[in-house]
């Protein structure tokens, strides 16, 4: 049966598991050789990814490129503006068509319907690189980047803080997963998901909506962000007044634990959803996570061909 990566409840807890075990011990296992050079195993050798593109992209377009080059693969980069999509060709021929000529589909793109659909016509793994609803990809990062950094998931104390956007839904599915406590810090008109808040407390995990920023951070573990206006959203300034009493500055850290980490996916906005002093600080750990997206998602793409989990 094959296996995509739409969501992290496709991998499961044990699946997840084992992504960021893998990951971390083929971090360690690559020293200091260049960034080229193969893995020792190479076990996707002569694979290929394709990977769609309808939002720009930096580290999901870097990363899952050095990903499948350093598993011994190749990967075939698509424009989705440059593609016949934009002139009416089906979702579900598409599928078909690439299933064809690639082992694997990479996309990144707003509407989840469009991977779902894509998904349920390609013969190859289909992975989420980001849609409007979850950001799968990210979340094994930022959970690879907490344990690296000393946090056991189980019992840990997370404050996320502004949107309830798609890194939000995805960061909700871990809490359900891993068993951590998530609060979440978001003005009245900017909650998650209802799927995925009912699902992870069905699964017994602690989540609270909180609209007092401090009362949110008070004794965190992991101070978490995101950018406030994702790309193609409109009223932007609107956002920035609802959002502003929500950035995370140095009163929001010195609410948390004298050691917590901060994260925040990147693309940084420093003066708006976070401030430069906590991008600088000593808590600030997201180039870790930047750089854990290329080790997550050779995991992950090794977790679609089965060789893990």
């Amino acid at each position: 049966m094959t296996r995509n990566f739409l969501n992290l409840s496709d991998a499961g807890g044990d699946g997840i598991a084992a992504i960021l075990d893998d990951a971390m011990s083929a971090k360690a296992a690559r020293n200091d050789r260049p960034k080229g050079a193969l893995d020792d195993d190479a076990s996707l050798t002569g694979h290929m990814l394709a990977m769609i593109f309808e939002k720009n992209s930096t580290r999901t377009r870097s990363s899952f490129d050095m990903a499948i080059r350093q598993l011994g693969g190749s990967s075939m980069i698509m424009d989705a503006g440059s593609m016949q999509t934009k002139r009416g060709e089906s979702i579900a021929d598409t599928a078909r068509v690439l299933s064809r000529y690639v082992d694997a589909i990479m996309i990144r793109t707003a509407g989840h319907d469009i991977i779902e659909q894509l998904s349920q016509y390609a013969s190859v793994p289909v992975i989420n690189g980001l849609t409007d609803l979850s950001h799968p990809c990210q979340i094994c990062a930022d959970l690879q980047t907490m344990i690296e950094h000393g946090k056991a998931l189980p019992g840990l104390n997370i404050a996320w803080f502004g949107d309830g956007n798609n890194v939000a839904n995805s960061t909700i599915e871990a809490a359900g997963l891993f068993k951590f406590n998530l609060r979440l810090a978001l003005p009245n008109g900017y909650d998650p998901d209802a799927n995925f808040l009912d699902a992870s407390c069905k699964s017994g995990a602690s989540i609270e909506i909180i609209r007092d920023p401090l009362a949110a951070a008070n004794g965190a573990d992991v101070i978490m962000t995101d950018t406030w206006v994702s790309m193609g959203q409109e009223g932007s300034s609107a956002i920035m007044k609802d959002m502003m009493p929500y950035q995370v500055n140095d009163e929001i850290m010195n609410a948390a634990k004298d050691d917590a980490i901060f994260m925040h996916c990147l693309p940084a906005h420093a003066g708006e959803e976070v401030s430069q002093s906590v991008l600088d600080s000593k808590h600030s750990v997201v180039f870790d996570q930047a750089e854990n997206r290329l080790h997550a998602q050779k995991s992950i793409l090794r977790w679609c061909f089965g060789l893990i989990g």
